[in-house]
């Protein structure tokens, strides 16, 4: 049993900064895979930002120079720093945990940005 909680989703203006975490708990074996994944009301979910057990990022081109993910092994937890943030960015915001060849999915996490 593997449980994603995430923590840090809000209310920003355009151009301001965001935090979200997710940390892991339950049945964690090892350093895994964890990512971050958004949907748009009426969009198909895309990814965002992934960080691998070995600590190589990968980054949606929307997001490039603006987001940054990292991760806290000690705590199984993994952020999403979010700058100069625009309204296109509103989403709910997913955490996700790779194990054993399955897929663990946080609640998800509401990101509005407008003034």
């Amino acid at each position: 049993q593997v449980q994603l909680v995430e923590s840090g989703g809000g209310l920003v203006q355009p151009g301001g900064s965001l935090r979200l975490s997710c940390a892991a708990s339950g049945s964690i074996y090892s350093i895994n895979t964890m990512g971050w994944y958004r949907q748009a009301p009426g969009k198909q979910r895309e990814l965002v930002a992934v960080i691998t057990s070995t600590g190589r990022t990968n980054y949606a081109d929307s997001v490039k120079g603006r987001f940054a993910i990292s991760r806290d092994n000690a705590k199984n937890t993994v952020y999403l720093q979010m700058n100069s943030l625009k309204p296109e960015d509103t989403a709910v915001y997913y955490c996700n945990l790779v194990q054993r060849g399955y897929i663990y999915w946080g609640q998800g996490t509401q990101v509005t940005v407008s003034s």
